[in-house]
């Protein structure tokens, strides 16, 4: 089966730790950063948490980024992207709109056989 190592405990950070402030039609782009071989084996996922709603998946980045996939009330408005030799994976969500607004967590996949 699989878990998400970040809702689990899985260290990672996210940047901006602190809470932004966009416009309806802005760009979003938030960062995450993982730990060296413990990030690159894995599947990045982004998760978020709109007031008083439950967890939802938004998407998911793999290498290759051709293998992403998006939940698809964002398609067209949602990109992630990594770069392994940082450790690094971002979230890119463009046209805000109002119900955009949740706290976002990124999550590594864990494949346990």
């Amino acid at each position: 089966h699989k878990h998400l190592a970040g809702v689990t405990g899985q260290s990672l950070e996210s940047i901006p730790s602190s809470p932004v402030v966009k416009r309806p039609g802005e760009t979003l782009s938030l960062s995450c950063r993982g730990s060296g071989s413990e990030f690159t084996c894995c599947a990045m996922h982004w998760i978020r948490q709109q007031p008083g709603k439950a967890l939802e998946w938004i998407g998911v980045g793999h290498r290759p980024s051709s293998n992403n996939r998006y939940v698809s009330s964002l398609t067209g408005r949602i990109e992630i992207s990594r770069d392994d030799s940082s450790s690094m994976v971002y979230l890119r969500l463009s046209n805000l709109k109002p119900e955009d607004s949740a706290v976002y967590y990124c999550a590594r996949e864990n494949t346990m056989v």
